[in-house]
């Protein structure tokens, strides 16, 4: 009997000890500044034509970004919050397709991201955005004529700062409900619910946003279900739109369909 007291005191003193790790370095395990996830084939070089900036947060980090300036009286300005891996230049292939559209873009990278000083969380997420549209405001972008673009995390940025907003539009790449959700699918065996800081609720907030909204979404994404970004289309006002991707992993590609889809949505926005 004893035995198997000690056996059950043992497993417990691990659950209790892989609980404290896991809430203790959490953020360690959610944000992935150093993950390399560019598509091989793509490359990774800069965009030609862009400016490199900096924008100061109120909380004094310095944040690196790339700013292409096509025409701001004329056309409508991207605001890219990026996905959680990797760098600016990660995402060169997806700017160079933007540039195509007819839009100026401002892509920024987070804290601890890009060689930026500081540790992401959820809150600082939030501070790098608000930043980032302030220095847009700054520069003369109206509000109005700002399209908030988010990649997988920074959709969890985009839906808190489209809120009861005025933006142009918002454009959702491979939106998760929640990182509780997206933690209860990796870690089933954990209570996830009281252990996550960050918890970028976005399925209670997109109902908060009234201005168009465009989602997309892999078939075949293998980090957040497609199921995920269906029941965001479905939390989502009018206008809302969505594209299903038939072959699309996590990094969806950007084929003629989907620029199509992306060009049909920016041009309803005018």
């Amino acid at each position: 009997m004893n035995y198997f007291v000690n056996i059950i005191l043992v497993i417990v003193t691990f659950y209790v000890l892989l609980l404290a790790s896991v809430f203790f370095f959490q953020r360690n395990l959610l944000y992935h500044p150093s993950v390399d996830n560019y598509l091989k084939d793509q490359g990774t070089n800069e965009p030609t034509g862009i400016e490199k900036v900096k924008i100061t947060t109120n909380d004094q980090i310095d944040l690196v970004g790339w700013f292409y300036n096509k025409n701001l009286d004329k056309f409508k300005t991207i605001l890219f919050f990026h996905g959680n891996a990797g760098s600016l230049e990660n995402r060169t292939y997806k700017l160079n397709h933007l540039k195509d559209l007819n839009v100026n873009f401002l892509i920024i990278a987070w804290r601890g991201f890009s060689g930026n000083k500081g540790k992401p969380n959820e809150m600082g997420l939030y501070e790098d955005a608000e930043s980032a549209i302030k220095w847009l405001k700054m520069k003369g972008v109206n509000e109005k004529n700002i399209i908030l673009y988010g990649e997988s995390l920074g959709t969890g940025v985009a839906v808190q700062v489209a809120q009861n907003k005025n933006y142009a539009g918002v454009i959702l790449e491979s939106p998760f409900t929640s990182m509780v959700n997206m933690g209860k699918k990796y870690y089933p065996f954990f209570p996830v619910s009281l252990l996550l800081k960050d918890k970028f609720e976005s399925y209670k907030k997109i109902n908060n946003i009234s201005v168009p909204v465009l989602i997309m979404h892999g078939k075949v994404d293998k980090i957040v279900p497609y199921d995920m970004g269906k029941k965001m289309y479905e939390l989502a006002n009018e206008p809302k739109f969505f594209y299903s991707q038939e072959y699309g992993d996590h990094m969806i590609e950007y084929d003629e369909k989907l620029l199509s889809a992306l060009k049909k949505f920016i041009l309803s926005l005018n």
